[in-house]
């Protein structure tokens, strides 16, 4: 939020709340004639606009016009100003004094929330940082391999040995293309360099798009779609929701050992549309759960297998545009077996 837009709400909640103060207090004089009670709501809404604002500028600012509203308004004689009484100084001072320790206590508390966030987002770079290196190393490690393997030994290769070894060499590529494609989507996203720009998009069409460029990667595999009849228009960036629905189907391929169905199903209720993408495999390790889109997920028994990389990375991705969405990604084992990946849009 801007500065700018930060001190004009500031300024609206500090004056919208001493004017329901101060009718309040004038309803309760006329009415009930319970004029002790108003020091007290005075002080109260003192320390809730310095609470609910940024600074001290504004508990100050609520403190002085409480006092000067109360001498004017509640104190005799009516409606005159008399700023040198013992009252009005008294208040004045209590006030103030509200104002004071409650704008420095919510002021530490925003401080330390600040940098634990921080600590926390500083956590989570040195993660992904090792996610990154524990997964660039394997492919480029076998790009490298089967390069050398090529041109030292061209003259004595057959044929379908050097097209097996180019075959993985360009597979290997193809990874670090899509490992690329979203760590560009984590760090823009984080970074709020680029704003989400939400297009009405046919869910049809996205799902089509989504299944043409799965299948010219996996095309044995195949996806059980489950989509509403009824015409869907949802708001959405739909390259980068492309690029979820992929990088979770890709890992139904890659870490769901035993999978043999992948089901993609889209319901639409209460003006949401909800997203699952689910298979039959291994389901995902308890242990695991928590951390899955935190960028560091790797199995230890995937640590040197060349085509069951890290999946969190990609996992990350989804979770970083999701939540650009305005919404969060789920993940949750199946019984008997198998995983789910749920997430909902705003179809208006």
């Amino acid at each position: 939020m801007s500065k700018a837009r930060q001190q004009l709400l500031d300024a609206s909640l500090t004056v919208g709340l001493l004017l329901i103060i101060f009718f309040v207090n004038l309803l309760l004089q006329k009415y009930f004639d319970i004029s002790a009670l108003v020091p007290m709501i005075f002080v109260l809404g003192v320390f809730l606009i310095s609470l609910k604002t940024q600074g001290y500028f504004w508990g100050i600012f609520a403190s002085m016009a409480s006092v000067l509203l109360m001498n004017y308004a509640f104190t005799a004689p009516y409606f005159r100003l008399n700023l040198l009484s013992a009252q009005s100084l008294a208040s004045a001072v209590i006030m103030l004094a509200v104002a004071a320790l409650t704008s420095m206590l919510t002021t530490k508390i925003k401080q330390q929330e600040k940098m634990k966030a921080e600590s926390e987002k500083e956590r989570m770079r040195a993660n992904l940082l090792r996610a990154i290196s524990h997964d660039l190393r394997t492919p480029l490690t076998s790009i490298y391999g089967s390069c050398s393997t090529i041109l030292e030994n061209y003259d004595s290769l057959t044929k379908e040995q050097q097209l097996k070894l180019l075959g993985e060499t360009r597979q290997d590529a193809e990874w670090l293309t899509r490992m690329v494609e979203n760590l560009l989507s984590v760090t823009r996203i984080d970074a709020k360099k680029v704003e989400i720009e939400k297009i009405p998009t046919v869910l049809e069409e996205l799902i089509d798009s989504v299944l043409l460029k799965f299948q010219k990667q996996y095309p044995k595999t195949k996806v059980n779609v489950d989509i509403p009849d009824d015409f869907v228009m949802i708001p959405m960036d739909s390259m980068l929701i492309e690029q979820v629905l992929l990088n979770i189907l890709q890992n139904s391929v890659i870490h769901a050992k035993g999978m043999t169905a992948i089901q993609l199903r889209v319901s639409c209720k209460n003006g949401l549309a909800t997203f699952e993408i689910s298979d039959d495999g291994c389901g995902i390790a308890h242990e695991l759960l928590p951390y899955l889109f935190h960028g560091n997920v790797t199995r230890e028994n995937e640590a040197s297998d060349a085509n069951r990389r890290n999946m969190g990375i990609g996992l990350s991705a989804c979770a970083a545009i999701i939540k650009a969405h305005n919404s969060e990604i789920q993940a949750y084992n199946l019984k008997p077996h198998g995983a789910c990946f749920r997430f909902s849009l705003k179809t208006d």
